[in-house]
């Protein structure tokens, strides 16, 4: 209409990649497009530093199985190859064996292991010349179980997050990309780390180079891992989630927790939003292991009375050990939810606070149970809205992964 200043069109549109990540930003206002923001991020950095780190590792070994001793053995440096490989084929068995559960709920942990198992072993390697013969092949063989466990943390870790980046559900196209991009910058690495190896003979220049990239590499990739954003909620993420909620009533995103996780967390730590531990706990856990508790006057605590304050739940929950220690046990029933999961750890954690509060004070068995009472009374109120708060904030509440190792469920039969 004459009089009135025609509306300047403005639009915004933000653009991701397969895996989620913002690449750019495209801002128009009137008629000009703008491009004002672009963050493509890539790993290239630490695959190139590890690729030169080892070569300079290879030459070490070398020398440390006699390659410039003219009375060395072929046949020495193959039985010490098989011994090294059959080591690290039993590490990795026992490693598997031990932590395997733990690689899916704790991916971003043991991806950064993987990268310390790794570095860890090259240092070894380029330590193996300074020593005897006989000592030399205890150090190799220790670089040999590490890159084992290097292996199993990093393909473990490494599957989920791929689950994770693959938003369109590509998992393969991305592993095949990935491999490839390896691929490319470790030639890349192979063939400057060529002019490296040629150029740097001395001992300390070995040393100071393989320490500078060992450091470029283990930086590169904790900014890597601490910069991934996981949607599920293990252990220590619903401890944040939780305990936050219950203090402030919202509900934290995904982002907002990834910037506060610690990348290295304590086993089974009950650590509160402002970061003061209020207990542990283990989930999954066999129901002996809270009807053997006992009291202060040595008799067995009922499970009647156990059961009673986790009526019409999918759990029982109980404190193992001595009180003041606030271990918490959680049992699962079979056939458990996903939701009654996350009601179970809410419930520990939110007693173990209560308890925790009371330190300073004698704890007894009816001080836990009634902690046990009053947490889940508090927990009615609030679990539904709890649930509605994470879906918005964009948490996969249907896959839980509180559980660290192979877990135990348990039936209730009729007398």
């Amino acid at each position: 209409m004459p009089g009135q200043s025609e509306e300047k069109p403005s639009i915004s549109i933000v653009e991701r990649d397969q895996s989620g990540t913002v690449t750019a930003e495209y801002r128009q206002e009137s008629q000009k497009i703008a491009k004002v923001q672009q963050a493509i991020q890539n790993d290239s950095l630490q695959a190139f530093s590890s690729s030169i780190a080892g070569l300079l590792s290879s030459r070490a070994v070398l020398q440390a199985v006699g390659f410039e001793d003219s009375n060395a053995s072929s046949t020495a440096a193959i039985l010490l190859s098989i011994l090294q490989s059959s080591i690290g084929r039993v590490a990795t068995i026992l490693f598997a064996h031990r932590l395997g559960s733990s690689l899916e709920p704790e991916c971003k942990r043991f991806r950064f292991a993987a990268d310390i198992f790794n570095d860890s072993a090259l240092i070894f390697d380029c330590l193996s010349p300074i020593f005897p013969k006989s000592v030399r092949v205890m150090v190799l063989c220790t670089a040999g179980t590490l890159r084992a466990l290097c292996g199993v943390a990093g393909g473990g870790s490494k599957a989920q997050l791929s689950v994770h980046f693959a938003k369109w559900g590509n998992v393969a196209e991305l592993n095949a990309k990935d491999s490839s991009q390896e691929t490319v910058i470790s030639l890349i690495g192979m063939l400057a780390g060529s002019l490296v190896i040629s150029s740097i003979t001395s001992k300390t220049a070995s040393w100071v180079t393989m320490l500078l990239l060992i450091a470029i590499h283990l930086w590169t990739n904790y900014r890597a891992v601490k910069a991934v954003t996981m949607v599920t909620l293990n252990r220590q993420r619903a401890n944040l989630v939780i305990s936050t909620f219950v203090e402030k009533g919202t509900v934290l995103t995904p982002k907002d927790v990834a910037r506060q996780e610690r990348i290295f967390e304590r086993d089974g730590v009950l650590r509160w939003s402002n970061g003061a531990i209020v207990g542990w706990a283990v989930i999954g856990t066999k129901l002996s292991s809270i009807i053997a508790s006992t009291s202060g006057s040595g008799e067995r605590m009922s499970l009647v009375k156990i059961a009673k304050a986790c009526p019409t739940e999918q759990y029982l929950l109980w404190f193992g050990g001595k009180l003041r220690d606030i271990r918490v046990c959680i049992c699962l029933e079979s056939g458990c939810t996903p939701a009654a999961q996350l009601r179970a750890w809410m419930h520990g954690l939110m007693s173990a606070k209560l308890l925790s509060d009371r330190r300073s004070q004698a704890i007894t068995d009816e001080d836990a149970l009634q902690a046990l009472i009053d947490a889940k009374h508090k927990i009615d109120g609030i679990f539904d809205g709890f649930l509605t708060g994470l879906a918005e904030a964009g948490w996969n509440a249907e896959d839980p992964q509180l559980e660290t190792s192979s877990g135990y469920r348990y039936e209730w039969t009729k007398p």
